[in-house]
Formats: C-alpha cells, structure tokens, sequence
C-alpha cells in the first residue's frame, strides 16, 4: 500500500491499531479503572466482610490452628499430581496426607479479610529439581480465624482485576499473551497518534459538541486521547514490564533453567537462607516473637509498621525460616524491608539490604502500577486516567463507523455492522456484564452451591447477549443509520444498575443513608454511588441518542409552541 508522507501512513497505522485491539485494550482499561477499588468491591460483593480493616493477627494463636486444618486444593491436586508424582515410587500420596512444605498469610490496609496459602509438597515427585507443589488457599476473618465460605467470589480482586491482564483466559496463559500484544500495539498505536496530531496542543483544548456526531466524536477522541496520554503510555509500559519475565520472556524457566538454579543456590549461600530441605525433622518457635522482633527494627530504623506479608519456608524442617515483610501502603515503591528468622530458634538469619539504583526504579515503577499505597486521591485518578482511555477507544471505534457506514451503505456491504455490533459489546457490553455480575451476586443465594462459578457464567452470559442484540439490531447501520442497540443497552445498564443498589438494600440492609451517615463505611457506599453515576450518566446518553424520527418530532412541538 502506497502513502502519499508519512503522517498518512501513520494514520492508516493508527486506525486498524485501534480497530483490531481496542477491543481487548477496552476491557484492560475498564477493568483496569475498577481494579483500583477491587478491594472495595470485594466488600459489597461479600457481606461478611464488611468491617474495619485488621492486622496481621497471632500466629501462634490463630493462623497456624488455619493453616493445619486447611487442605490442598481438589482440583489442583487431580491435574497437577499425576504430572509431579513419580510412577515407578509407588502410589500416589492420597491429597489430605500431602504434607505442609510452605505457609503465607498476606493483608493490606483495604483488607479487613486475610488471605492465606500452604504450599504442599509431593513426597515422590518426577522431577525434583522443580518447584512441586499442590496449594490450598483459604480467606479467614482475622478477628475470630473463621473461614469465608468457599463459594463466595471476590469479584473484585479474584475476578475484575485479573480480567484486565489475562482476560481471565488462564489456559497455557493465552491471556497473558493476547493482552501482552495489545498493550504492545498500543505503545505503537500511541506513538503513531502523537505524529498524527502535530497541533496536539491546540486539540488538548479542542471539543466541538455542537458539530455533526463525525466531527465532535473525533475532537473527543483527540482530547481524551491526550489529556492522558502520559497514564495511557505509562501502564502499558509497565505492564509489559512486570509480566515480561514471568510469561512474556519466561527465559528462566527455560533456555537458562540450569543457570537460574544454579544461582539461586549460589543466593541461597550468600543470604544464609537455606534453598533447599535438610530432610531433619525440627519444632517451630513462636513467630509472634519474631513478629515483635521485626516490628522492633522497623522502628529502630524509623519506619515503624504492620507486617504485610509472612511466609514460613519449609516448614517443619531444620532448615526452615520464616520471612516477615513491612506493610509498604506508606510509600509508592513495593518494597518490604524483609526480616528472616530461623524458624527452630527465632534466630535473625537476615535483614534485607538497601536496594541497588536498578532495583529501586523498578519497585518504584511497579509500586505506582499495582498502587498498594495509602493515598485516595491519586486511587481516583487512576480511575479517571482508566476511564479516559475507555473513552478514547470508545469515540474511536464510533468515528471509524460513522466514517464508513455511509459508504457502505452505498455499495451495499456489512462491513459497518460487524464493527458496530462488536463495538456496542465492547462499550457497553462490557458495563452490562459487569453491573449483571454484581445484580446476580445481591439475588442469588448466599449459601448456593458453586454460588462464584454461577456469577462468572452470567457475567459472560451477559456479554453475550450483548454482542447478539447488538447484532440483531444493526440493520439500520447497513442503511447509514445508526443502531438503535447503542440507546437500548444504555437503558439497560441504568436499569440494571439501580436494581444492583436497590437489591444491596434489600438483602443487606445497608443503604446509602446508613453506610454514609448512621454507620459510614465508604467501601460499601462508594460501590452504591458509583452504580447510581453510572446510571445517570447511561440514562443521558440513551437521551442523546433518541431515534431521529423522536428528535424530529421533538423539534416541531417546540417550534409549534412557540
């Protein structure tokens, strides 16, 4: 294909960039925007949990009592063991004698619950050079060690958020990998849109509602587009970053196998955290003192602070240590400044050193994507710079039918009405979904069988049922008209999305006068306001796109009156 300069091919970059991949960059940034508050929608989601934030409670107390009666996975145990088990060693070891290999338990100052993992070993494994282990996971309330019920989702951090970079496509990862390539794209895609746009600064103040829906869709999509530009190349960036050494470039773990054990055995030497089992049995000393301990050097070296995570490494072995690291919610970089004791003695093995300048830039770098520190306002603008990108996408897909439809109307092609019914699901499908997940969770029973997996099924019901209306409905667009869809399942969403609010109170009691006034508890109020913005703001789109006959109508009423 021939281009008269550069800034033409550019554009013709730009545009089928856009095209092909907003639709998967749509759900990162929609997603993306709410994972900011996934924690905050995990309370709406689970009533249970609707109470202050806690810290790390005893160990020797409450956590180890959790982490001896909880059991290894049954699904993860009949895939994975028969891969780890060797044959030739006899049967396999039955799942609830699988013993305890390594115990986790992590919070954050939005966690009211705690989350906590055992790893268990595979006494007869294949390959022992490799990390063989069957987990078990387990959501407690930390003020009396109660388990969740099984059947409650997170639908915040155990589903919104990771739909936003994997798609929750976990099958050999084919998620990680599609959204890798879009967040790829779309620096591309960036990049191609600044050289387009020489007069960027001008479009930055540049927005002509009152022009044909052409015109103004594209001054918004302009101004959207770099309003936040610097958000939009900064997380695809990091993205791309973080995820690249565990899926994306996973060369560890491949070409340089030998050379990555090789080093952490020579790390293992360095730190004195022993690597491996010794195989001698050993007692576990109170890790509440190790607790105090470290909490005692924290202030010591003037950052005093909670315990964010703790994890115990082989456990019931001589060589077990446990690793205890500082709550960072006071600061950007996701740094723990990690104590490790000897398990057996509470002996301080090690205190981990000031980081190098690469180090730093790094955690600073992923501290600022994932934001697990302690400050609303900047949470709120991510969610902006989040929704602005669902913006610029949106207004995109739009100026690229309204461009076209015209024309294919014209020649009698379909073209239009294929792109606009997958840019319908892609807008408001996705929202639909999402405020169905949340209605669904409020109706259905609390101690439903498989309550989660339902809630998943509908979710992607949902999304289905999107992309069929918006399929059923387009014939106007073959006629350069617009989709009565776009109306329909704006209508929809600010249905559903009162209906959401409305079933909150009814099955919770907790309304938006009693969670902001009576007993505030904003986690919870926060979810209800944002449904009810999110109602009105698709109540008037859906006013702005009446059928044009109405709007005509409209008019000479108007016009007859006066």
């Amino acid at each position: 294909m021939k281009f008269a300069n550069t800034r033409q091919a550019m554009a013709w970059l730009h545009t089928w960039l856009g095209l092909i991949f907003g639709f998967v960059l749509m759900i990162c940034f929609f997603f993306g925007a709410l994972s900011v508050f996934d924690r905050e929608i995990d309370r709406w989601a689970i009533p249970d949990t609707r109470f202050d934030p806690q810290p790390m409670p005893s160990f020797d107390t409450m956590l180890l009592d959790v982490f001896e009666r909880t059991e290894p996975d049954v699904a993860e145990y009949n895939r994975l063991m028969p891969i780890y088990h060797d044959p030739d060693a006899g049967d396999m070891t039955p799942r609830t004698e699988l013993p305890a290999d390594e115990y986790w338990a992590y919070t954050t100052h939005r966690d009211p619950v705690l989350l906590m993992g055992i790893g268990f070993r595979v006494p007869k494994p294949l390959n022992t050079e490799e990390h063989n282990h069957i987990h078990g996971r387990v959501t407690i309330d930390p003020r009396s060690g109660e388990e969740l019920p099984s059947n409650s989702l997170k639908i915040g951090s155990d589903w919104f958020y990771p739909l936003h970079y994997s798609l929750n496509l976990n099958w050999n990862f084919i998620g990680f990998y599609i959204v890798g390539i879009a967040a790829f794209f779309m620096l591309v895609a960036l990049v191609s849109g600044v050289w387009i746009h020489r007069k960027i600064f001008r479009e930055f103040f540049t927005f002509r509602r009152e022009k044909k829906t052409q015109r103004a869709t594209l001054d918004l999509h302009n101004m959207s587009g770099v309003v936040a530009l610097p958000f939009h190349f900064f997380f695809a960036l990091t993205g791309l970053i973080i995820f690249a050494a565990f899926y994306y470039l996973p060369v560890t773990n491949t070409m340089l196998k030998p050379l990555h054990n090789m080093h952490e055995t020579i790390e293992a030497d360095t730190t004195g955290l022993p690597h491996e089992r010794s195989g001698i049995a050993a007692s576990m000393a109170s890790v509440d003192d190790m607790v105090s301990e470290a909490k005692r050097r924290w202030a010591a070296r003037d950052m005093a602070g909670e315990v964010g995570f703790l994890m115990v490494h082989h456990v019931g072995d001589a060589n077990s240590y446990v690793s205890i690291y500082r709550a960072g919610s006071d600061r950007v970089s996701l740094v723990g400044e990690g104590i490790h004791f000897k398990a057996s003695n509470g002996e301080v093995l090690r205190e981990d050193p000031p980081h190098s300048t690469a180090e730093s830039i790094a955690e600073f770098l992923t501290g600022l994507h994932l934001q697990h520190f302690e400050h609303w306002f900047l949470r709120w603008l991510y969610v902006l710079g989040g929704l602005l990108g669902c913006v610029c996408i949106a207004t995109g897909f739009i100026f690229f039918t309204e461009k076209r439809k015209q024309q294919h109307a014209k020649n009698n092609r379909q073209g239009s009405r294929i792109v606009d019914a997958f840019a319908i699901t892609t807008v408001t499908g996705i929202v639909i979904a999402a405020v169905t997940m949340l209605l669904a969770n409020r109706l259905l029973p609390a101690d439903m069988l498989n309550k989660g997996d339902w809630e998943k099924w509908i979710f992607c019901i949902a999304l289905a049922f999107s992309f069929l209306h918006a399929t059923l409905r387009s014939e106007p667009v073959a006629r350069g008209e617009k989709n009565p869809a776009w109306r329909e399942q704006c209508l929809l969403i600010a249905g559903l999305s009162i209906t959401a609010v409305t079933a909150n109170w009814l099955t919770t009691g907790d309304h938006l006068i009693k969670t902001i006034f009576t007993n505030p508890y904003w986690a919870v109020a926060g979810v209800d306001l944002s449904l009810l913005a999110v109602a009105a703001t698709s109540w008037k789109a859906a006013s702005h796109l009446q059928p044009e006959t109405n709007k005509k109508e409209d008019s000479s009423s108007k016009a007859a009156y006066e």
